[in-house]
């Protein structure tokens, strides 16, 4: 479909005589000019592979270049408040992780409101997690570990890869649900925490999966379950969290697509349109598979409301971890 019929359609399906319709009909065909296209983290990061898949496609649907740009650092901050400064032209957007919506409750002084200044386009989708273990040790079940930690509160050590990170947050809501707790060790980064997971320092961790399958594969480290709704094609011997008696534990790291705020209902519209078309392309697919990437799409609404949600829980589980460290 040409970007003008698309423009046209939402146009129809938004509000046929808002200003923000006939202004960006006006204004010609969006886009009409080279589209910044900003990352929240550094090259080679699971965001910028994501963003680097889906670019240059957009590039030839929409017949404008979508020119990568990263701005990493301090959690996505300052990449995400150059997005929500830009003009909400179209001609500025980002790509942010599951960090925008822990970095409320990790930092009171943001320079932006994380739901108010920004328009949630498109959830473009999720990156699921493993629980691993050292290959060499005792527990080789979810329960095996639970029953320790309950033994041995405080005791059993938990890696992540920093605190306010997705890999803690996910273990966090493991304590919460299993009614257990772990001596948390935070590290810089994935890569260390990995290192140390092999060679047995640390008990137990959160691992994207992209990170640990060949780890796992290679019999360094053995997956104990999924953070996912359902077992991975790629492990599928790896029950779910769920299926290993945390009923109800669902947690999956996701990537989406934001402007600023007050975004024109038809250019969020044929964003929205081209990115879903863009994730179904065979090489895309193929290009996440290898990811562990896990492709959605979703509409703006359901985006705005996973964000929302997160902030919510997430604000809980920082906050009872205040709550008993104060107490401890």
């Amino acid at each position: 479909m040409k970007a003008t019929h698309r423009i046209a359609v939402a146009c129809a399906l938004a509000l046929a005589g808002s200003t923000a319709c006939i202004a960006a009909w006006a204004a010609g065909a969006y886009p009409n000019h080279p589209v910044r296209l900003i990352v929240t983290s550094a090259p080679g990061s699971g965001l910028d592979l994501v963003a680097r898949a889906i670019a240059p496609d957009m590039g030839k649907t929409l017949k404008q270049s979508f020119v990568v740009e990263n701005k990493a650092g301090a959690a996505g901050i300052p990449g995400t408040r150059e997005i929500v400064n830009a003009a909400p032209d179209g001609y500025t957007l980002g790509l942010v992780s599951s960090n925008h919506a822990i970095n409320p409750s990790m930092h009171a002084d943001l320079p932006y409101d994380t739901v108010k200044d920004i328009t949630a386009i498109t959830l473009i989708g999720s990156v699921p997690l493993v629980l691993a273990v050292p290959a060499k040790s005792p527990y080789q079940t979810v329960r095996q570990l639970i029953e320790a930690a309950k033994a041995h509160p405080d005791k059993i050590n938990f890696g992540s890869a920093g605190v306010g990170s997705a890999l803690d947050v996910a273990g966090l809501m493991l304590e919460k649900m299993a009614h257990i707790k772990f001596m948390h060790i935070p590290y810089r980064g994935g890569n260390p925490l990995m290192t140390d997971l092999m060679s047995g320092q640390v008990a137990t961790a959160f691992l994207a999966v992209s990170t640990a399958e060949a780890q796992i594969k290679a019999g360094t480290i053995r997956a104990l379950a999924t953070s996912s709704a359902q077992r991975l094609p790629s492990l599928p011997n790896v029950p779910t969290l769920a299926e290993s008696g945390v009923a109800g534990y669902l947690y999956t790291p996701w990537i989406g697509l934001i402007g600023p705020a007050k975004l024109p209902a038809p250019v969020v519209q044929l964003l929205q349109a081209t990115v879903h078309d863009v994730i179904a392309l065979p090489g895309v697919k193929q290009q996440f598979a290898v990811q562990g990437f896990n492709p959605s799409g979703t509409s703006s609404a359901e985006f705005l409301d996973t964000l929302k949600q997160e902030i919510v829980s997430t604000r809980e589980l920082m906050g009872e971890r205040q709550t008993a460290k104060a107490g401890g």
